[in-house]
């Protein structure tokens, strides 16, 4: 019997596989094309023949540790234990899986937040507990009076995907107040903070939970050096979590993936010294304004986007058809591969909105926005 019985191929493999088929430009996948930065490269080039290729510790290699805690101090005034608040994930989703099966029991009610990530909702069926999706609203910002109408004696979790994918907002310091509100009253409740695109953002800073002094002891967060230094493909991420809680998921971790990848570990630990993450930030935003001039004049709608590297847009003006069959038609007829946000909900709701990944070179961008606005 399949645990995941309703889980099919993803929405991006279909649409990766499509703008393959037919040599459309490819803006579905959340990956860069563009290289990755020099100094990394020379990095690895140069310690791929040390002695760094056996087992790190289980919690992740010291000096990686040690700088993602500088690293938050300086980011977010939290002074983190090393020791007994950290660990080094295979990737944010492994991080994810890791926190929800380590604290969801059979029955237990997790809420999602649609839309979603695709991937909250097969780890919490695995750990035999119930999601329960709660929608945003229509531009994307948090219902408060649909998540505490949501809450049950059986909710367990809370996800929160802050900055947003797939659509690029960014909750305010409001939204966390009021959060705090509701969560005073249920303090069985553990938050867990998908932070992934954290040093993604633009004009409005984004808000960690690491700051939040009433959520911070039933929280863990989880973020991920693949979106924020660009090397998708290392699979190494991390989660923060007070230590009660983080001496539970050790249990699990050491058991699913015992300890990750040692030379990406090394690697990345040496970069921290020289890269800077407010950087990262100005060249995503670069991008996100090219992106957005590029097809300002088209007949899609922007919807705003306040941090990630996704770029959602309406396409009410162009079509009628809902967003899965326009998807697949942007690429057949008109050689653009997009994301339908419909994928994202649990009853698909479909608002005729599409996602673009502007993480691409400025080539690959602006050959896209040329077919768009030819639309």
């Amino acid at each position: 019997m399949s645990k995941l019985p309703n889980i099919t191929t993803s929405i991006f493999s279909v649409m990766s596989q499509l703008a393959n088929e037919h040599g459309a430009i490819n803006l579905s996948q959340g990956f860069p094309n563009f290289p990755e930065d020099e100094r990394l490269l020379q990095i690895s080039e140069r310690i791929i023949r040390e002695n760094i290729h056996q087992y790190t510790p289980m919690a992740g290699l010291p000096s990686l540790l040690e700088k993602i805690a500088n690293q938050t101090l300086k980011q977010y005034d939290r002074k983190v234990n090393t020791v007994t608040e950290m660990l080094i994930t295979a990737g944010a989703t492994q991080g994810v899986f890791t926190a929800i099966n380590t604290f969801v029991n059979h029955g237990d009610e997790v809420l999602i937040l649609d839309p979603s990530y695709d991937s909250y909702e097969p780890s919490v069926l695995v750990a035999g507990g119930k999601p329960v999706r709660v929608s945003l609203n229509d531009d994307y910002t948090p219902n408060f009076n649909r998540i505490e109408s949501a809450i049950s004696a059986k909710t367990k979790m809370i996800v929160i995907n802050n900055p947003h994918n797939p659509t690029g907002r960014i909750w305010t310091e409001s939204d966390f107040e009021a959060l705090e509100t509701i969560l005073e009253k249920h303090p069985q409740i553990l938050i867990l903070g998908d932070e992934v695109y954290e040093y993604i953002t633009f004009s409005q800073p984004h808000i960690s939970f690491n700051t939040r002094p009433k959520l911070v002891e039933r929280t863990i967060i989880a973020s991920s050096f693949g979106k924020s230094l660009h090397v998708t493909g290392w699979k190494v991420g991390y989660l923060i979590a007070p230590e009660n809680l983080m001496f539970e998921m050790k249990k699990v971790h050491q058991f699913l993936v015992f300890s990750v990848n040692s030379f990406s570990q090394h690697a990345i630990s040496e970069y921290l010294n020289v890269v800077d993450f407010s950087e990262v930030s100005k060249m995503y935003q670069r991008k996100r304004d090219l992106f957005q001039n590029l097809i300002k004049n088209s007949r899609f709608e922007l919807m705003p986007c306040d941090g990630t590297y996704f770029q959602v847009v309406n396409y009410n003006q162009i079509s009628s058809k809902n967003d899965v069959d326009f998807a697949k038609e942007l690429i057949v007829n008109h050689g653009v591969a997009s994301i339908p946000i419909s994928v994202f909900y649990n009853d698909a709701t479909d608002r005729h909105m599409l996602r673009f990944c502007f993480a691409k070179t400025d080539e690959t961008l602006i050959a896209a926005a040329e077919k768009l606005n030819q639309i």
